[in-house]
Order: C-alpha cells, then sequence, then structure tokens
C-alpha cells in the first residue's frame, strides 16, 4: 500500500496538511439549515457536529439521515481519537426520547442513528434510555430505520439485552482500531469485549444486522487490518465501515499515514472477499455513512408499507 506521510515540518503544524482527495465541497442547502435550526430548538445533540463529522452537509442536505447523540454531549471517556468533550456527565433528561422521536417526525426521515456518549456512571450505561427512544421513534415514525451505535456498556450482558428487545434495525458497535492500538487508542474500553458485545448481540437477535468500524492512519499494519476483519467475521459481524482518521485537535493522536482512495477500494474488495453483506470504504467514511443503505430486506419491507 502507497501511503502520504507528513514532513518533519508538517508535523510542527497544528494540523498536519491534508492530501486533495480529503477536501470538502460544503453544500449547506435549505434542508441542511433547517435541521440545524430544529436541533438548536429541540435542545438536541448530534455526533455529526460534536464529533465533526466530514459527511454533515452531504447526511442532512441530501439524504435525509441523522445521528443524534443522547444523554447528553459530554463522555465519561478520554479516547485520543475522539472530539466529543469528556468530562462529568449531566442528569439524565427522561423527555429525551419523545423528544428524539417528535424531531424525527418533524425531519421526515428516512433513517436515524442513535448513538450514546459512554456513561460509565450509570449502571446500565444507558441502555434503558436508548431503548427507549428506539421505541419511541417506531410509535411515532413506523416509516424510520432504527440504528443504534452504543457504546460498549461496561460489556454486562443484562446491558445488551436491555437494548436489543427494543428491536432496533441495525445494531453498530464500533471497534474503533487493530487490537495492538487499542489500549492507546481507546480510553476504557477493550478490543475483545467490543467482540464480544458484537457477538452476543447476534446471540440475542439473530435477524438484526451487526456493524462495526474501523479508523486506519494510526500507525496500523496491513496484516492487522485484515485481522480485524477476520475477527469481525468470525463473530458474526455483517456490515464493515473503513475510514481514515483524521486528528481533531493538536491534542488528539496525530495522523500516521493518509491512505489514498485506491487502497480504501481495495480494502472494501478484501473486506467483501471475507464474507461482509456491505462494506463502506473511504477517505471520509465514518461510521453511519450511507447507513440508510444498509438496512435489511425486512426493514425496507415494512417502509415500503407505510408508504415512505
Amino acid at each position: 500500500m502507497s501511503s502520504c506521510k507528513p514532513t518533519s515540518k508538517d508535523e510542527k503544524r497544528q494540523h498536519v496538511r491534508k492530501p486533495d482527495w480529503l477536501k470538502i465541497n460544503i453544500k449547506a442547502n435549505k434542508q441542511y439549515k433547517e435541521l440545524k435550526t430544529l436541533m438548536r430548538e429541540k435542545n438536541l445533540h448530534t455526533v455529526c457536529e460534536e464529533a465533526r463529522c466530514p459527511n454533515i452537509h452531504e447526511c442532512w442536505g441530501e439524504r435525509r439521515t441523522a445521528t443524534f447523540m443522547i444523554l447528553g454531549s459530554v463522555c465519561t471517556r478520554a479516547c485520543r481519537f475522539c472530539a466529543v468533550k469528556t468530562g462529568l456527565p449531566t442528569e439524565l433528561d427522561l423527555a429525551e426520547p419523545e423528544r428524539v422521536a417528535d424531531s424525527v417526525v418533524l425531519m421526515n426521515l428516512k433513517h436515524v442513528v442513535i448513538t450514546v456518549v459512554a456513561r460509565d456512571d450509570l449502571k446500565d450505561g444507558g441502555a434503558s434510555v436508548l431503548a427507549e427512544t428506539v421505541r419511541a421513534i417506531r410509535r411515532k415514525s413506523p416509516q424510520t430505520s432504527i440504528e443504534v451505535l452504543p457504546s460498549d456498556m461496561g460489556g454486562v450482558k443484562d446491558n445488551i439485552q436491555i437494548l436489543m428487545d427494543a428491536k432496533p434495525d441495525i445494531l453498530n458497535h464500533n471497534i474503533e482500531t487493530v487490537r495492538r492500538l487499542t489500549p492507546r487508542v481507546r480510553a476504557k474500553a477493550k478490543y475483545d469485549r467490543s467482540l464480544e458485545f458484537l457477538r452476543r448481540s447476534k446471540e440475542m437477535q439473530p435477524d438484526i444486522p451487526t456493524k462495526s468500524s474501523l479508523m486506519v492512519g494510526l500507525g496500523e499494519t496491513e496484516e492487522e487490518i485484515l485481522e480485524v476483519m477476520d475477527d469481525l467475521r468470525a463473530n458474526d459481524v455483517d456490515i464493515m465501515t473503513i475510514g481514515q482518521y483524521l486528528q481533531p485537535t493538536k491534542k488528539h493522536l496525530p495522523v500516521q499515514k493518509y491512505y489514498a482512495p485506491i487502497e480504501f477500494g481495495r480494502l472494501r474488495k478484501i473486506a467483501m472477499e471475507k464474507g461482509f453483506k456491505h462494506c463502506e470504504a473511504g477517505p471520509l467514511v465514518r461510521s453511519s455513512y450511507h447507513a440508510d443503505e444498509q438496512v435489511n430486506a425486512a426493514t425496507k419491507e415494512r417502509q415500503m408499507q407505510a408508504g415512505m
């Protein structure tokens, strides 16, 4: 694989210069502006904004998809790749599930992703509120497909069961990086615990697709990337996304390598050959990128019956 490594001069800068293929064409159309206004009016958070996702204009403005971040905007973990704020979390907002569901209706969303900050201060890791959010959306907007993107919830089986009993359309939990780099990249998270989370989720609801995401550019080798693919498939994960790590601020881990689009194309080909049902791979791909295309046939049939 070829690489685009920063020079010593670049490394001294606050942000490493990005290659041309990472330039983003911003299209702030009417729908994007309306959704942003609604988020502020409803006091809602999205990982699209908090994590500085490069695809926010495409998802909000063109695809009618959004990723809500519930349980506050402050995470109890301090992962060295993530731009979400870290600190003491806020009190639970028990009205949040209904407020999120109301917003999904107002936005007329085709697909919604519900993620959570890590809430290690809660016994259930936030599973109950996340499950109630799924149920609230299902009641008020039955045609919307729902993807959940939780933390590992401490790896507690009962917490996973609470979430899976709500029957989201896709269960997404990110492995984030290769085994060797996990202790350095992910605060408190464990590589094998993430694999166990994904395996147990599929065991509890075999018909619900499972999904995971990998960032590259943190110093991993190609062999380690392939190991991640094999580990995910060994735990019956259906969908994989692979994207370029981008350093949010100078306090976060630096980029070790920029992968070229052709390299992502090769990784996608390998992933599909290993048995994934779907793989998105590219410089700007994030966990929820084109998530609306990944729902299963049963969900699409339900959407058609609801007249969407």
